[in-house]
């Protein structure tokens, strides 16, 4: 999994020309976004593998009601246990997978079957959504912004599981810089929106919805990108051009492949329904596969776009190279008859009565730049040296 430092999601430019047509190429890792995670042959169900770049977890709770809203730090999952039990909404935010003994005492506190537990841990997963006894298990992959020069550049996939319990909601993400849940923070503490007037399948809901609404942004930074690189591929095709465009549409390939599985999990939690989503909530979830059906079409008109740009630049290069055969060729077409005279009057011969002549030599020149100065101008009356000829 790429790193996840540095991470900056300041929103792209609206003007895509004050971009520099030379810029460094930065490569984004796009290929890590494909595979998924897997255990050794022979492992038993439950084996977790912990990566050991991975932060060690912190724990966060946000308990409320409809009249308050309180967030603690915990120290432990021990002291998750109170949660369990409470009348309040809980969320539990784990941030980090660094640690195997916190996470079986996670799994242990909140009665996570083994292959939950293994599929929250063991990174990435493809997006999914399975019922468990007393558990509902989503798993999502959200789109972190990477940004260079305050414009957002490509993006790194973190997996973000969801475990919604009766009164709570568990949320595992891999690391800090991953977060994306704040906007939801806000409306909680500030008492915006419905969320503290439902239950955890409202809360869960709202995660989801933070988590796919993270695609916008990065969408809007490719169409951007997309218009800048239209005049760019017109008037100055070059190589380095042709390499953003296959770079371009490698990461939106990627992109896709990313989100395509959450179409799948978010219609079965539509359609299928579940023990713990309200009947409420998944008229919600509608807008939410809404915004995933919504995000594929862009990605494949972005993909038509770059492969027109790819056409648009293969023609621009075959004008230009044209262009250059057209000078070349009205240059030895000029050149043609002056050469045919100098041939002939640099014959040795003794008999040439032009070559006795006191002005033999300047009639040469005269009659050497008439036809030049007639094929000049016959090639400006018929538009061949301007740079949009006329038929």
């Amino acid at each position: 999994m790429p790193a996840l430092s540095d991470t900056v999601r300041d929103k792209p430019s609206a003007d895509p020309s004050e971009e520099p047509l030379e810029e460094p190429i930065e490569e984004q890792g796009w290929e890590d976004y494909e595979g998924y995670a897997y255990n050794e042959p022979g492992s038993p169900p439950g084996t977790l593998s912990i990566d050991p770049a991975a932060p060690f977890p912190q724990l966060v709770a946000i308990d409320y009601t409809t009249d308050r809203a309180e967030r603690h730090t915990l120290n432990n999952p021990e002291a998750c246990r109170s949660y369990l039990t409470s009348d309040a909404v809980s969320w539990i935010d784990v941030q980090g997978l660094g640690s195997e003994a916190v996470l079986q005492q996670l799994g242990e506190v909140f009665g996570l079957h083994p292959l939950l537990l293994e599929d929250i841990v063991n990174i990435p997963q493809r997006p999914k959504v399975e019922e468990y006894e007393g558990h509902l298990l989503v798993v999502l992959q959200v789109a972190v912004p990477r940004a260079s020069r305050k414009r957002i550049k490509g993006y790194t996939i973190a997996q973000v599981s969801l475990v919604v319990g009766p009164h709570y909601v568990l949320t595992v993400q891999e690391s800090a810089a991953a977060d994306c849940f704040e906007p939801v923070r806000r409306r909680i503490f500030g008492n915006k929106g419905l969320i503290r007037q439902h239950g955890p399948d409202f809360l869960a809901y709202a995660l989801i919805d933070a988590v796919l609404d993270g695609y916008f942004p990065i969408l809007e930074a490719y169409g951007d990108r997309l218009e800048g690189m239209q005049d760019r591929v017109v008037h100055k095709p070059k190589s380095h051009t042709l390499h953003k465009i296959y770079k371009l549409k490698r990461e939106l390939l990627g992109l896709r492949r990313v989100l395509w599985p959450h179409r799948e999990a978010i219609n079965s939690l539509t359609r299928e329904g579940s023990a713990h989503m309200a009947a409420y909530v998944r008229v919600y979830l509608r807008d939410c596969y809404d915004h995933v059906l919504q995000q594929l079409d862009t990605i494949e008109n972005y993909r038509e776009m770059a492969h027109s740009l790819l056409d648009i630049y293969l023609s621009s290069v075959s004008n230009s190279i044209n262009e250059t055969m057209r000078v070349l060729t009205v240059i030895s077409t000029i050149f043609i008859p002056l050469t045919f005279i100098a041939g002939v009057y640099g014959m040795n011969f003794e008999h040439m009565p032009e070559l006795k002549s006191p002005i033999g030599y300047f009639l040469c020149w005269l009659v050497m730049l008439a036809i030049a100065g007639s094929l000049l101008y016959f090639f400006w009356k018929r538009g061949w040296l301007n740079n949009n000829p006329q038929e």
